[in-house]
């Protein structure tokens, strides 16, 4: 062989091993890459479509700020926990953290797919969330997950209309204070020395104190209020659905102690629940709402349209009133306060759903999924409302709508919806209930159904209440007129 054919051969044959080495290499690096690229990437399971947006631009900022992939995987709400069973198991895609409510914990715990979370500084206690949000995802003491957002109710009411009817008895103070003290300038003059702002502010002031405290104060209100020819109900809510209706015995019943997690702490058969929802009762003789055809929507539409005063709403109001006058469908102003109490001597006590993140037992990065879940809920939280309409259940967010404060002033005195697995079914029962003690059954007899049923299966052994009956003259505690 010639010299210039053994160097052509060496070179091609030096060629053939640079090119074999450096293809071995770049498979090499690409294989290290996609070690690399499972390792640093989070998988986010949610089923709520309105946090589409926000969790994909909060993925990204992660993404810049730390150098970790978040991709965030909408899921359908059914079987939740089974799909992300299934993925964990299979290890192909497992989710390393997923957002539900907070009644799946035990569920969840239980199986390995919730775990306690990394609570250093203590991120989920009192400086950052109310007392509900913590013992919302709280089980057996061990916080399960980080709270993210909540839903709880509130009393929506007409401030238009109650404006005006403040005007109204400022005017006929100012008249009747004047014919009194019989001034030498006639009413007149007076007047026109008075500007119409002041009217306005003192209006304005008024308000506040005319809002019903208690549901006595309501029948009171309901009573005397001269209603605009508009207006079909002075207060009307969703009857049917126990969202809207727990609040009348949430102070009296126990349904798994403060967290919603002892099975041991169930205490729904109790003299003072039975008077509560006599109250409630005796609220369907004067306000005569049929159960069958009253919904959340129709109500929020009657409101909307002037024909409701008062009504009960969860945080989604906000946005839609907000949203309706702005395309000029909604032509008053409005206002949030707390739930009335039941009387001057009986409280009521809202429930509360609280949407958690939490941290996958089978996820091979708790670390970075931790880190994550607390990106969301402390540094970010105050982005959340304008994005998606949820409102954070971080207590230290100031809303630019007061309104939502209120709500979160009632969030955080309200009791979260029960864990409890044995007790899965209550608040269905519950509803049950509350339609038949409103059609006028026999509120006794039906809570100590109610309570039997639910402990049976708590227990797993037949249980038996001993029946109580309330005096009767304590029936006739409110006088109720249909006048």
């Amino acid at each position: 062989m010639s010299l210039s054919k053994r160097v052509l051969s060496a070179f091609l044959v030096a060629a053939m091993c640079i090119t074999v080495l450096y293809t071995g290499n770049q498979v090499k690096e690409e294989e290290e890459k996609n070690i690399f690229d499972q390792t640093a990437t989070l998988h986010l399971w949610y089923t709520d479509e309105a946090l589409t947006d926000y969790l994909g631009s909060m993925a990204v900022k992660y993404s810049e700020e730390y150098g970790i992939r978040v991709i965030p995987v909408l899921q359908s709400g059914l079987e939740l926990l089974e799909k992300i069973n299934e993925a964990s198991l299979s290890k192909e895609n497992t989710p390393d953290l997923f957002i539900a409510t907070n009644d799946i914990i035990e569920k969840a715990y239980l199986t390995g797919l919730a775990m306690p979370i990394d609570n250093y500084d203590q991120a989920v206690g009192l400086t950052n969330f109310p007392e509900s949000a913590v013992h919302a995802v709280t089980y057996h003491q061990e916080i399960i997950g980080y709270p993210f957002y909540y839903e709880t109710s509130a009393l929506l009411y007409n401030k238009t209309y109650l404006k005006d009817m403040a005007k109204k008895m400022i005017e006929e103070e100012e008249k009747a204070a004047q014919e009194e003290a019989a001034p030498e300038e006639s009413g007149e003059e007076q007047a026109q020395e008075q500007p119409s702002r002041d009217l306005e502010q003192l209006a304005e002031e008024k308000i506040s104190s005319m809002i019903p405290t208690t549901f006595e104060k309501l029948l009171e209100f309901a009573d005397n209020y001269d209603a605009p020819e508009n207006v079909e109900a002075v207060f009307k809510w969703d009857v049917a659905d126990i969202f809207y209706n727990y609040f009348f015995a949430g102070n009296y019943i126990n349904a798994g102690g403060m967290c919603g997690d002892n099975t041991d702490a169930f205490d729904l058969y109790n003299e003072e629940a039975i008077r509560a929802l006599m109250v409630y009762q005796k609220l369907s003789d004067y306000f005569a709402i049929d159960a069958s055809t009253v919904d959340y929507n129709s109500v929020i539409g009657e409101f909307m349209e002037g024909k409701v005063v008062m009504t009960t709403a969860t945080t989604d109001i906000v946005g839609k009133l907000e949203k309706a006058k702005e395309e000029g469908n909604f032509s008053f102003d409005y206002g949030i306060a707390t739930i009335p109490r039941l009387t001057e001597d009986m409280e009521t006590k809202g429930m509360s759903v609280t949407n958690a993140i939490y941290i996958n037992g089978y996820s091979p990065l708790k670390a970075e999924a931790n880190d994550f879940a607390r990106f969301l809920v402390l540094d970010h939280a105050e982005e959340l409302y304008e994005a998606t309409g949820k409102v954070t259940a971080n207590k230290n967010v100031v809303h630019d709508n007061i309104h939502l404060n209120t709500f979160m002033n009632e969030y955080q005195d309200s009791a979260p919806i029960p864990k409890v697995m044995a007790a899965s079914n209550l608040l269905i029962k519950m509803e049950i209930m509350f339609d038949k003690i409103w059609e006028g059954e026999e509120v006794s007899g039906q809570l100590k159904q109610l309570s039997e049923e639910m402990m049976t299966q708590i227990t797993g052994q037949p249980y038996e209440e001993e029946y109580i009956k309330i005096k009767e003259e304590y029936q006739e505690y409110i006088e109720y007129s249909q006048d």
